[in-house]
């Protein structure tokens, strides 16, 4: 089965963004990101119906013009009866703790050191790193949440929640690495 629908999934730091931007790229599909839909300017984040209309819109119109997406995100509340049918494919980026922590740090001290601009404006505060409330500290929030996210994705297999599509659990750089390099020619090449 062609992968045209592509959900990449995991905790906060595992490398959705990256994994999901490089098989885009592979794959000739449109990248979805769905921080850059839900953050708004001033870290506002966007009114639920709005966000899920924007995802909407986004997945439609990748489908038109590139015929399929890859998305990448959390959000699961919010996003899973839209993302998770449309699937044809889900990518479950399980990296061990150590692995998202080495990462979703160092990610965290370069955005907030070169001041990189995210989405709509919004820069990785400085403040964030001494914050202990995981909603305002990204680095806590991958540490608190990494659990819970492997037990929720454990359950939706288990309930066969993603039945329809192919499932891919990957559970090392290696993997990903892998697993990107095996799916298809570079863009251009359908």
């Amino acid at each position: 089965m062609p992968m045209r629908r592509v959900a990449v999934l995991g905790c906060s730091g595992s490398g959705k963004t990256t994994t999901a931007g490089a098989l885009a790229e592979r794959l000739n599909l449109v990248h979805i990101e769905l921080d850059a839909l839900h953050h708004q300017p001033n870290w506002q984040p966007a009114p639920p119906e709005e966000f899920q209309a924007s995802i909407v819109e986004a997945m439609d119109a990748a489908e038109l013009s590139h015929g399929g997406w890859t998305m990448c995100g959390g959000y699961d509340s919010l996003v899973n009866a839209i993302r998770t049918p449309r699937a044809d494919t889900i990518v479950w980026l399980d990296l061990p703790r150590s692995v998202v922590m080495r990462q979703s740090i160092g990610r965290t001290i370069r955005r907030a050191l070169t001041r990189e601009e995210l989405w709509n404006g919004n820069r990785e505060p400085l403040t964030n790193f001494y914050r202990w409330d995981p909603e305002k500290n990204v680095i806590r929030w991958a540490w608190t949440t990494h659990a819970d996210k492997r037990q929720r994705n454990l359950d939706h297999i288990a309930h066969g929640d993603w039945n329809h599509a192919e499932v891919h659990r990957l559970g090392s750089r290696t993997e990903v690495d892998a697993f990107i390099e095996s799916c298809g020619s570079r863009a251009g090449e359908r």
